[in-house]
């Protein structure tokens, strides 16, 4: 199964190292980050599982609840979050999904026959509150995610969600951002009442208008 931007996030329930749940009722109202690993007791994702948890209070700030996956099964799982706690020097503090059966990864089309034809890939999928996939990243075993990257893009998507803007860039909290090209002048008036910078008609850069 192939998943879109747009498309709604496939709910399931799943056992986790937080006992059983179901995607949508975890997520509730809130964003979401569902994010897969190849496999337990590898050095790669036990740095990046690690570095989830000890930025935890990050994504809580956001409203975003992390949840994390892999092919391996629940005992595998505990076993491993030791490792991570004494390696990383922090506890696994969020859900992390047993999916022996594959379920969780061919709902979301996590395992890349070409790249390996058992083990998930580095999915990421953020989710917003209408359960809708608003990103999707998708990197190989061998490349530990960035989550400077992926706290940037989702305070790019709250700030896109509630104001006509787009980010330019490079972009992070606090920088100018671009009035959206759906948005008219007329409309940007009424919208951004400071006014803007027009470097071409359809480059009209401002001040972040949450700041």
């Amino acid at each position: 199964m192939s998943i879109r931007l747009g498309d709604e996030a496939p709910d399931f329930v799943a056992e986790t190292t937080s006992g059983t749940l179901s995607l949508h009722e975890y997520l509730g109202d809130s964003w979401g980050i569902l994010f897969s690993h190849p496999k337990d007791f590898t050095p790669v994702c036990t740095t990046e599982l690690g570095a989830f948890a000890s930025r935890k209070a990050e994504f809580d700030a956001r409203g975003v609840k992390l949840i994390g996956v892999s092919v391996d099964d629940i005992d595998s799982h505990n076993g491993w979050i030791g490792d991570i706690e004494e390696t990383q020097g922090t506890a696994l503090n969020y859900p992390l999904i047993a999916d022996p059966e594959r379920v969780v990864a061919g709902l979301y089309d996590m395992i890349h026959p070409n790249a390996n034809d058992t083990l998930t890939v580095r999915s990421v999928f953020v989710i917003g509150p209408d359960k809708a996939v608003k990103l999707i990243l998708t990197y190989p075993a061998s490349t530990g995610r960035n989550i400077d990257e992926i706290l940037r893009v989702v305070d790019s998507l709250q700030l896109t969600a509630n104001y006509s803007v787009a980010t330019p860039v490079n972009w992070t909290d606090g920088d100018d951002v671009i009035i959206g090209a759906a948005v008219s002048d007329e409309d940007a008036r009424s919208k951004f009442p400071g006014g803007w910078t027009t470097v071409k008609p359809y480059l009209r850069v401002l001040p972040q208008p949450n700041k």
